[in-house]
């Protein structure tokens, strides 16, 4: 399933842009690849990225994968509610299991992001 509304990296981050801010989180493909998600490194809140630099960690019980900034940027919000409760990811990557905030540096950079319908044509062909 992929989310309409949503921007995707090749990397199958989410991005949802919206007034110089930036929700980020891992796309239904990419939780389901990893399994049943066990434990998400803390991102450190207003930490500066740059646009392809590791935000975090996902630990499942498959494997640990980086998360990586689709969008450059300063870490506003962090997802306090996976501390507690990672497998959110899982069951609702768009909605409660997005992972930060940012306020993108450069909002141009969603331009370089796949639409849904993109992000699902790369699926198919990768």
């Amino acid at each position: 399933m992929v989310a309409e509304g949503f921007l995707y990296s090749r990397e199958h981050e989410w991005v949802k842009a919206e007034e110089g801010r930036a929700t980020i989180g891992i796309s239904h493909f990419a939780q389901g690849a990893l399994g049943d998600i066990i434990y998400v490194a803390p991102p450190v809140l207003g930490r500066c990225l740059l646009q392809g630099e590791e935000i975090t960690e996902v630990e499942s019980t498959k494997a640990v994968s980086p998360v990586y900034a689709p969008v450059g940027g300063k870490i506003i919000v962090v997802n306090e509610g996976l501390k507690d409760n990672p497998e959110l990811i899982n069951k609702d990557p768009y909605g409660q299991g997005w992972i930060v905030v940012v306020e993108m540096t450069n909002p141009e950079e969603v331009n370089a992001l796949m639409t849904a319908e993109a992000y699902a044509l790369f699926l198919k062909d990768g």
